[in-house]
């Protein structure tokens, strides 16, 4: 439901909408802006003529059904952990990094897979990033907190 908060709140432009579920939701009813949608059962060919698919199902199901989508020529953009450890697939952020999503375009028929860092991570990010670009200097300070800071191991191990 919040991908669909997000459409409403920034009036992102669509033809049509289309809701996939698993096969136990699948026939229920959803509203969205005045509209009724029945939710439809996800399958592999649910991406025929799908410019945009959000994947917010758990990581199993994305991964399954992320390379379906693309093969199809659909940007898929991508909620779970399941592409966030794949070597080169760049996390997105679009306030943060939007250079990662360069080449990203619709209607070319060139499906592609966004993935994001989890949701701590991207609000984190939010906050810093503007600090970072206005920093003449950055100082990383990490600290480690110990149960029993007295004991001789806790202060080894510090």
């Amino acid at each position: 439901m919040e991908f669909l908060s997000v459409l409403s709140n920034r009036d992102f432009p669509y033809r049509s909408i289309k809701m996939l579920s698993s096969k136990r939701s699948a026939g229920k009813h959803m509203t969205f802006q005045d509209w009724d949608y029945v939710v439809e059962e996800l399958k592999a060919d649910s991406f025929e003529r799908v410019d945009i698919a959000l994947f917010s199902a758990g990581g199993s199901i994305s991964k399954e059904f992320g390379s379906i989508a693309v093969e199809k020529g659909t940007i898929v953009v991508d909620n779970s952990s399941a592409f966030r450890m794949v070597e080169g697939m760049p996390l997105v952020i679009p306030e943060v990094n939007p250079e990662a999503m360069e080449g990203v375009r619709l209607g070319t028929g060139k499906g592609t897979l966004i993935a994001n860092p989890n949701c701590s991570t991207i609000i984190c990010l939010m906050a810093a990033t503007p600090l970072h670009w206005s920093a003449k200097e950055v100082v990383v300070y990490i600290a480690r907190v110990l149960h029993l800071v007295s004991s001789k191991t806790g202060i080894k191990e510090l």
